[in-house]
């Protein structure tokens, strides 16, 4: 059985926010297991900006999964902890992402790897720049750090842990 690494994004931004992350952050294994975690930061809203602020984090996993059963595994945990369906950039209570696998380029229709919007969010590149500076983006051939030196980070800020 093959070993893939791979990145997932985690957002959330209803109800109990560090909650919703560290409880889909737990659920992963044993087809998922987190390898690294990066900080997390509180960031404003991207798509739909009238709404409340995320908090974002990156994590680096190792998985046996293929593209499409880590898509369906990522769902079902979302569904566990209670995502209803919005609108699209709408609030969620969690949100996962695949960013990359291995330095694959994917594309069927309900996933497209890597993410293709990540050079565009800071919110996502900042804490992947935090345990993977240098990954070269498959698609852009870019570091990461090189990346995010492309985005606008005004607003993301380290999480602190204030109370909810």
């Amino acid at each position: 059985m093959k070993i893939h690494t791979v990145f997932i994004a985690l957002g959330s931004n209803i109800g109990d926010r560090m909650k919703a992350l560290n409880e889909a952050s737990d659920l992963m294994p044993p087809d998922i297991i987190p390898v690294s975690f990066s900080k997390v930061y509180e960031t404003p809203p991207w798509g739909y900006e009238d709404q409340s602020p995320f908090l974002n984090q990156v994590i680096k996993a190792q998985t046996h999964l293929s593209p499409s059963e880590l898509l369906k595994r990522l769902k079902e945990i979302e569904r566990e902890l209670g995502r209803q369906p919005i609108f699209r950039y709408g609030p969620r209570l969690i949100d996962l992402d695949i960013l990359f696998y291995d330095e694959m380029e994917y594309k069927s229709e309900d996933l497209s790897i890597p993410h293709p919007e990540i050079a565009n969010r800071a919110f996502v590149l900042v804490p992947l720049m935090e345990i993977a500076p240098n990954y070269i983006h498959p698609v852009t051939h870019k570091k990461i750090v090189e990346l995010a030196a492309q985005t606008e980070t005004e607003g993301i800020i380290e999480y602190r842990g204030k109370n909810e």
